[in-house]
């Protein structure tokens, strides 16, 4: 029949007409602004960044200021400054953190490279639309506390993309706890194992020290002992020589010092008493004494002079901390 087309034609128009009224699936145009549109997951625009407490957005930002963004934008329309200092980022390890980010959206032409470049899930692509602006220049420069926005708008926009983040970062975390737990416990281990090793030379020190003692104490009247010479075996000669001796020696007795360990000295002498060498026979185990007792022989020069005969060529002196107590 001629004209039937036409005729089909309008009916199909006239259908969709009256359906545009009464049924929603023929319903296609949105009353923007008042009704808003459903974006999907995948759609973006200009990129954020993220934080991990919307209280302290400052504080928590997952930028590092490692500035891998900045270097691989394709417009350059990301400028970062790093920060002097370091503060503890996701992790809790100290790290830079940008003191500038600021990103020109009226450059930007939302690549998402700078969100495929990050290491630090730190930067993601937000879904805003509406961004127009009276100043092209300040208006569309947006600094990085405009940019900041918390880790649960992140799941608002991309939740798959956000909880596949969050899984990776949590395991990352505890990983890194785990770490520092085995490496605390291995530093308190060695310590540990050091003041045991120090327990046990200090315990060495102190046994080898009362063995010298033991071994090389002999009677407290006869501190000197002298070649068989003259008239040096005199009970009084060899007290008049402990205790000039004595007076000449210097020492601070620490409070850790147990029992009387004795240094053995050979002293040599001239005829006219003075000192002519001074070796060390036998150590006490304690440097410090051996030195002061040295020095305390050293000052004593010359020896008192014996009433009965000349001085012996060699004396054998045995010196204790406490003997001049």
């Amino acid at each position: 029949m001629l004209g039937s087309g036409i005729i089909k034609g309008l009916a199909v128009t006239a259908k969709n007409f009256v359906g545009s009224y009464h049924d929603p699936a023929r319903m296609v145009t949105e009353q923007y602004p008042e009704e808003r549109p459903k974006l999907p997951e995948a759609y973006r625009n200009f990129p954020f960044l993220v934080t991990e407490n919307a209280t302290d957005p400052m504080g928590t930002l997952r930028c590092v200021a490692c500035q891998i963004c900045e270097k691989e934008c394709p417009p350059q329309c990301i400028y970062i400054e790093k920060s002097k200092d370091k503060k503890p980022d996701a992790t809790g390890k100290p790290q830079l953190y940008p003191a500038v980010f600021a990103i020109d959206t009226s450059v930007c032409m939302s690549c998402q490279i700078c969100v495929e470049v990050c290491p630090f899930d730190a930067i993601k692509m937000d879904q805003v639309f509406e961004v127009a602006a009276t100043n092209r220049f300040t208006g569309l420069l947006l600094n990085r506390e405009q940019l900041a926005k918390p880790n649960s708008y992140f799941h608002q926009i991309h939740p798959t993309d956000a909880n596949e983040v969050d899984t990776r970062l949590a395991a990352e975390r505890k990983a890194a706890e785990r770490k520092a737990a085995e490496e605390r416990q291995k530093r308190d281990d060695a310590e540990r194992r050091e003041a045991q090793a120090a327990e046990t030379r200090r315990t060495e020190d102190i046994r080898r020290m009362q063995q010298q003692a033991a071994a090389s104490s002999g009677p407290a009247d006869a501190p000197v002992r002298s070649a068989p010479s003259g008239g040096q075996s005199d009970a009084g000669y060899r007290a008049r020589v402990a205790s000039a001796i004595r007076t000449n020696t210097t020492f601070q007795i620490p409070a850790d010092l147990e029992g009387n360990p004795r240094a053995v000295f050979a002293v040599q002498l001239r005829p006219d008493c003075s000192v002519a060498s001074v070796r060390l026979r036998r150590s006490s185990g304690y440097a410090a004494w051996d030195q002061a007792a040295e020095r305390g022989i050293q000052r004593t020069d010359p020896f008192p002079r014996p009433a009965d005969g000349p001085c012996s060529s060699e004396v054998e002196i045995s010196r204790g901390p406490r003997d001049q107590r």
